[in-house]
Parts: structure tokens; C-alpha cells; sequence
């Protein structure tokens, strides 16, 4: 067994058992909790940003839609928060279809600001939203009136509940690995030029990706909104959302199935210690420790950590040809 198969097994051991090594200790069930959500919403923006290589800055759209949507039918409806994940869902892919044909007609960093561009405009108009609560925002059930509503003391019925998103999530994903579309989408990161040389619609799998991306990140939105009961335009359409998202992605390797799911398992207790040591205190510490990460993945790390577990035997394999190669000579 490879040494990167051996991680995988180990990482999702750990999750399996990891209620049991918390115990009753609420912070580190909520701690789990947070690891299972933020790999939700990095494995879904790793669809798109990962898989097809467009790297989308402004996820945060799709996030706020559905964490929004959760606590706009509780609040104008009186329905559970989790019946607004349906709805939060389908208006996220509705908008991943308008903005997304224009926007996937540019490349590298031109679509990049783009989406930056869309998450900052939406922003600001929930913030001036009074349906939306406004810059206020707005809060679910005080008190959980049916177990519909999600509203539990304990963060091990979340856990779960995120673990089995988790779970179809990245099934979904393996599937589309090995289906046409993820050869297509792989074949449009190498090289889309290629790609479209070869027949692949490019635009159109693109925009299929950009779609499922959306879909899955409302979800995770609709869980946070879930658990947390509380949504303003900072926590639901803010930047560093979507700056998460990609940094968990890119730190365990983009375009790999347990990649997101290994970043956030690193981010998430290191911006939860953070937060602990140094309060309200260390806010702006998040943005330059995100930003040093991507810095240190840029230059030394652009494949990920689970890149490292494949190097080292294709570096065995290369040392072990070259005296035979030198031999025929």
C-alpha cells in the first residue's frame, strides 16, 4: 500500500472514531463539527475550482444564498431552517448559471476578480436588504420547537448530520472522477485549447461544474445556518469565506478527492487555537496567516500536502533506473 493510500486510510479513521476520542467535551465535538462543515464547502468548491482548474474567489455568494435561504423561510414562513436548503440550492444554481457563461469566458486571473467582483456587489446589497435583515441579519429558532428545526446542545448530532454530506459529497466526487466529465475537466486544467481541439464542449462542462459547485456550497451554507442560528452579510457573503475555502483546498491538494478534507482538518483547529488565544485580538491575524499559507503553497507546495506521499517514490523509482541506464550505455 502507498504511502498516500495510507494517509487517506488513516484520515478517514480518524474521522470515523474522532466522537469517540472527543468524549463529551463540547469544544472538541464542536471543533469536529467545524472540521466536517468547512470540508464540505472546500470539497465543494474543489468541483470546480480543483477539477476543472477556475479558480473562483467569491464562493461566498453561494454560501450566504444558502445560509440565507435556511433562515428566510423560518423567519417569513415559520418553516424549519434546514427546508430553506432546497430553495438555497436551486437559486444558487440559478445564479451560477447567469453569472457563470459570462465570467467562464475568461481565464486565470480575470475570472478570479470577476467573482471577487459578484461576491462584494452582493454584499453590500444584503447589508441594505431589509427582507434580509439588513446589516443586522437575522436569527433562527431561539428555542428548537420540533428536532426539524436542527437545534441541538450537543455538536455530535451535527457531526454526523456533516459527516453523511460529507460522505455523499465526496462519493459524488469519485464518481465524476471517473465518469466522461471529470476526463473532460481535467483535460480543460491541463490545457483548454487542447481540449476544445479535441471536441470537448469546454464552456458548457464548465459551467456544469460551476453549477454542482454551487449547489453543494449552498448546502454547507444551510448547515451552518443550522447549527450557528445566526447569518449577517460579513459571516455569510464575506470574502475569507471563499478565501477558506480555496486555501483548505490548495493546502491538501486541489483536484484530489481527500485533499479539502486534509486542509480543513489543518485550518480549522489552527484558526480555532487562534481565535482561543488571542480573542477578538487576533481577527486580522486570520487574513495574514491565510495569506503566508498561500504564499508557502505557491512556491513550495503547489500540488499539496498529498503531493508529497507521491514524490517520494517516483523519486525511489528514477534512482534505481539510473545505474541500469548508465549500464547500457
Amino acid at each position: 500500500m502507498s504511502p498516500r493510500r495510507i494517509l487517506q486510510l488513516g484520515v478517514v479513521v480518524l474521522v470515523l472514531v474522532y466522537p469517540l476520542l472527543a468524549g463529551n467535551s463540547p469544544v472538541y465535538g464542536r471543533l469536529g463539527a467545524l472540521v466536517l462543515l468547512a470540508a464540505i464547502g472546500a470539497s465543494a468548491w474543489n468541483i470546480v475550482g480543483g477539477y476543472a482548474g477556475q479558480v473562483s474567489v467569491g464562493h461566498a455568494v453561494f454560501f450566504g444564498v444558502g445560509a440565507y435561504s435556511a433562515v428566510v423561510v423560518y423567519t417569513h414562513l415559520g418553516w424549519p431552517p434546514i427546508a430553506g436548503a432546497p430553495l438555497g440550492m436551486a437559486i444558487s444554481v440559478g445564479i451560477a448559471a447567469v453569472i457563470g457563461v459570462p465570467t467562464l469566458r475568461l481565464s486565470g486571473h480575470y475570472f478570479s476578480m470577476a467573482t471577487i467582483a459578484v461576491a462584494e456587489l452582493v454584499r453590500v446589497l444584503s447589508s441594505t436588504s431589509d427582507f434580509l435583515g439588513g446589516a443586522q441579519g437575522l436569527s433562527g429558532p431561539p428555542v428548537p420547537r420540533s428536532v426539524l428545526d436542527l437545534s441541538f446542545i450537543s455538536a455530535t448530532p451535527y457531526y454526523y448530520i456533516f459527516l453523511a454530506v460529507l460522505v455523499f459529497l465526496l462519493g459524488l466526487t469519485r464518481w465524476i472522477e471517473g465518469a466522461r466529465m471529470g476526463f473532460y475537466l481535467r483535460a480543460i486544467k491541463d490545457s483548454e485549447r487542447a481540449a476544445r481541439s479535441l471536441g470537448v464542449s469546454a464552456g458548457r462542462y464548465k459551467l456544469y461544474a460551476y453549477m454542482l459547485s454551487a449547489a453543494f456550497t449552498a448546502l454547507a451554507g444551510s448547515l451552518y445556518l443550522t447549527m450557528f442560528g445566526f447569518i449577517d452579510p460579513e459571516s455569510g457573503f464575506g470574502i475569507l469565506i471563499s478565501v477558506k475555502m480555496l486555501v483548505m483546498a490548495a493546502l491538501g491538494g486541489a483536484g484530489q478527492l481527500f485533499g479539502p478534507l486534509v486542509g480543513a482538518l489543518i485550518l480549522v483547529p489552527l484558526e480555532e487555537l487562534s481565535n482561543s488565544l488571542l480573542g477578538g485580538r487576533g481577527a486580522g491575524l486570520t487574513f495574514v496567516v491565510y495569506g503566508a499559507i498561500i504564499v508557502i503553497i505557491a512556491r513550495f507546495l503547489p500540488s499539496g500536502l498529498l503531493s508529497l506521499f507521491e514524490r517520494r517514490p517516483a523519486r525511489r523509482d528514477r534512482a534505481k533506473s539510473a545505474p541500469v541506464a548508465g549500464h547500457a550505455d
